[in-house]
C-alpha cells in the first residue's frame, strides 16, 4: 500500500498528538476526584495560552491575521466545549471505556469530511462508517443500564472533537497553525474563564499541582501536533490513527485505576477497528489510484 509522504508525516504527527492526549486524560480522570471539570479543562488550556501570550509579545499581533476569524473562534469553542464535556464523563465512566466510546469521532469526521469539505468518501467506506456507530451502540448499550449515563457525554464530546479537526482541515488552507493554536487557546481559555471564579479550588497537594503543570504542557504540545497532522493529510486519512488511543487508554485505566473494560466493550471496540482499518487501506488504494494517473 503506497501512501505519499505527507500522509506518513501526518499520520505521525496524529499519532504523537493521540499519545499526549491520553496522557491528558489519565490526568484529567485522576484530578477529576478533588477538582472541579472547568478548572481541569481551564488547566487544559492554560499551558497553550502561555506558550501564545509568549508568541504575540515577541512576534506582535500579526499570528492573529486570518481570513476566518468567526471560524477560528468557532474552533477555540469546540475545543473547550469538547474537553469539558469529557472530563465530566470521565469523573463518572472508567477511562477505558470513556476511550472506547470517543471512537465514534473518526467515523464522525469521515462524515463530516463528506459533508463540510467535498472529501470523497466511497460507498464501502459508508458502509464502515455505518457499522462504526452500531458497533458504539455495543459499548454503550443504550438502555440496559450498564454503562454510565454521563457515557452519553463522550459521544458529543467526540462530535465536538470531529467538528474541531474539520474546521482545522478548513482553516489550513488559508492560516498558518501558529494562527490557529492562537485563536484556539485564547478563545477556549476565556470562555472557560467566566465560570472559573465559581468553582476553582486551590490545590494545596503537591501532586496535584504537578498534574495540573504536566497537563497543561502535554495539551499544549498535542494540540499542535493534531493542527500540523491536519495541514499535512486529509481528516478521512487520518481517521483510523485515533484507534490507537485504545491502547494508551486501557493501558493508563489499568496502570493508574485498575479499570479494565468488559467483554462487550472489547468487542464493539475491536469491530470499530477492524472498519477503521479497513477505511485506511481503501484510502491508500485511492491514493495509489491518484498517483498512477498523474504519472
Amino acid at each position: 500500500m503506497k501512501i505519499r509522504s505527507s500522509s506518513l508525516g501526518g499520520i505521525a504527527f496524529m499519532a504523537g498528538g493521540l499519545f499526549l492526549f491520553s496522557a491528558v486524560d489519565t490526568h484529567a480522570k485522576f484530578l477529576s476526584e478533588t477538582l472541579h471539570p472547568i478548572q481541569i479543562t481551564w488547566s487544559r488550556q492554560f499551558g497553550l495560552l502561555m506558550g501564545v501570550l509568549f508568541l504575540l509579545a515577541t512576534r506582535g499581533l500579526s499570528i492573529l491575521n486570518t481570513c476566518h476569524p468567526y471560524l477560528q473562534m468557532g474552533r477555540g469553542v469546540l475545543a473547550a466545549g469538547s474537553a469539558t464535556l469529557f472530563v465530566v464523563a470521565v469523573s463518572f465512566v472508567p477511562l477505558a471505556d470513556a476511550v472506547a466510546i470517543s471512537f465514534v469521532a473518526p467515523f464522525f469526521v469521515t462524515v463530516l469530511g463528506a459533508l463540510i469539505l467535498g472529501e470523497t468518501v466511497g460507498v464501502r467506506r459508508w458502509i464502515a462508517v455505518a457499522i462504526g456507530f452500531l458497533s458504539t451502540l455495543i459499548i454503550i448499550r443504550p438502555g440496559m443500564g450498564v454503562i454510565h449515563p454521563a457515557s452519553v457525554l463522550v459521544f458529543f464530546a467526540a462530535l465536538l472533537f470531529a467538528l474541531r479537526q474539520i474546521l482545522s482541515r478548513k482553516l489550513s488552507g488559508s492560516d498558518r497553525t501558529i494562527t490557529t493554536v492562537a485563536y484556539t487557546a485564547l478563545t477556549a481559555s476565556a470562555l472557560l474563564t467566566v465560570p472559573l471564579p465559581f468553582v476553582w479550588q486551590t490545590p494545596v497537594l503537591g501532586v496535584e499541582i504537578a498534574l495540573l503543570v504536566s497537563m497543561a504542557i502535554l495539551a499544549g504540545v498535542a494540540e499542535v501536533l493534531v493542527i500540523r497532522s491536519l495541514e499535512l493529510t486529509q481528516a478521512v486519512v487520518l481517521a483510523p490513527v485515533h484507534y490507537s488511543l485504545l491502547v494508551w487508554g486501557t493501558f493508563y485505566g489499568w496502570l493508574v485505576f485498575d479499570q479494565l473494560p468488559d467483554i462487550l466493550t472489547w468487542i464493539g471496540a475491536a469491530i470499530i477497528v477492524v472498519t477503521g482499518i479497513y477505511t485506511l487501506h481503501r484510502e491508500g488504494l485511492v491514493a495509489k489510484q491518484k498517483d498512477q494517473k498523474s504519472d
